[in-house]
């Protein structure tokens, strides 16, 4: 009799089925998404859903995590930014799959816990930094991926410019209630975009963002 698959693998199959990258997959398989979340959501923490985390924030479903890693097409030695640091969950993913993350987060109370569940799960290569009035950490760019996991009404003219050339971007822009999820590549020429499919993210407050709260 075949070993039952425990709720975790199930969730990665059910993954599997739209996002393809192996490497992408082991990544989701190695990162306890049950750490992520509030304790008394952690029965639920393997559904293919996003969850609240407090601070009016979500972790976002696991496809839409698998969906995001993938298009960034990561090698192993890229500088990632990412905008929105939520429970620390996509870092974690991407943490295994390049060499640095920069993370930043407005809601200090989200920062400190996700600091503290990386350093707790021994994830060394991100570095969990407060959100200023400055989209982005220019100072420590550029960076070779860029990935915003909060919704913005146009792609952000300060982030393109924090991202090399050749660099992707992965950003839900739109409405604040509805959005498409764009892959956003920087060229010599200027940029490409192309869209993923429909989404729904929590709004990207402050510059380039939406009015709060």
């Amino acid at each position: 009799m075949p070993d039952r698959l425990t709720p975790h693998e199930q969730l990665v199959r059910e993954v599997a089925r739209e996002v393809h990258d192996p490497r992408v997959l082991q990544a989701l398989r190695a990162v306890p998404r049950d750490r992520f979340v509030p304790p008394e959501l952690r029965a639920d923490a393997y559904e293919n859903e996003p969850l609240p985390i407090g601070s009016g924030q979500t972790i976002s479903q696991p496809l839409i995590v698998g969906m995001m890693t993938e298009a960034l097409a990561l090698t192993g030695d890229e500088r990632v930014l990412e905008i929105g640091t939520g429970s620390g969950y996509q870092a974690a993913v991407l943490a295994g799959l390049c060499r640095e993350i920069v993370t930043l987060e407005v809601h200090d109370a989200l920062r400190t816990r996700a600091e503290a569940v990386l350093a707790d799960l021994g994830i060394t290569n991100v570095r969990c930094l407060p959100a200023t009035t400055e989209l982005g950490a220019s100072r420590l760019g550029p960076y070779d991926a860029i990935i915003v996991t909060a919704a913005a009404p146009a792609v952000p003219q300060s982030l393109l410019a924090q991202l090399r050339v050749g660099g992707r971007m992965v950003i839900p822009v739109g409405a604040r209630h509805a959005q498409d999820l764009l892959l956003v590549t920087r060229t010599a020429d200027g940029i490409t975009t192309r869209s993923l499919g429909a989404c729904q993210f929590v709004p990207l407050l402050g510059p380039e963002g939406f009015p709060g709260p």
